[in-house]
Order: C-alpha cells, then structure tokens, then sequence
C-alpha cells in the first residue's frame, strides 16, 4: 500500500513509515502536518482525484537541515568578469505515520 502525496508543490510516493526529504516547510523537529493525498493504491484499487479528495495522509518532521554546499562559478570570457558564490538548500526529513 502506498500513496502520493504533495508536499511544497512536489509529489513523492510514500508508504505507512517511510522516510523522505522534502524542500524546507517552515515546521519544527517533532512537529506534526497532514499530507494532501493525489493517489493512493492498495493491493487491488487505484483511487486518484475526487475519489481521494477527501484522504490525507500524517507525518513527523524527523529533522530541519541544510544540504551540502553546491558552488556556483560564472565568468564571461575576455571581459574579466568572473563571480564565484555558494549555495545550500534546505530541507526536511519527514517520516510518514499513517495513510488514510
């Protein structure tokens, strides 16, 4: 059984006690929220739009955290214009607790 949910505009498939990142949702650690559900497929039935509107699904947020550093270097060549910046996004680890 698992579902899909939407989470900062982004969708992940997800099942009862998985855990997945997600861009950061402004929650704190050990905070609580409800997922919207797009899909949901238990052993036999899909089930996606009306027919899940009204299905959500509830997860903790395990950690608030910072990625790796990406460095970002941009130059334009013979006009001695060069710019090095760094960048790290946040994110949310989040484990799902129940689907339904």
């Amino acid at each position: 059984m698992y579902a899909i949910v939407e989470v900062n505009g982004k969708q992940h498939k997800v099942s009862e006690g998985s855990v997945f990142y997600s861009d950061s949702i402004g929650v704190d650690a050990g905070g609580k929220l409800d997922l919207k559900v797009v899909a949901f497929y238990d052993d036999k039935n899909l089930k996606f739009g009306a027919s899940c509107s009204k299905m959500s699904a509830s997860a903790e947020v395990v950690k608030n955290g910072k990625a790796k550093k990406v460095t970002v270097f941009t130059y334009k060549p013979k006009k001695n214009c060069k710019r090095k910046i760094g960048h790290r996004q946040s994110y949310s680890k989040l484990k799902v607790i129940s689907i339904g």
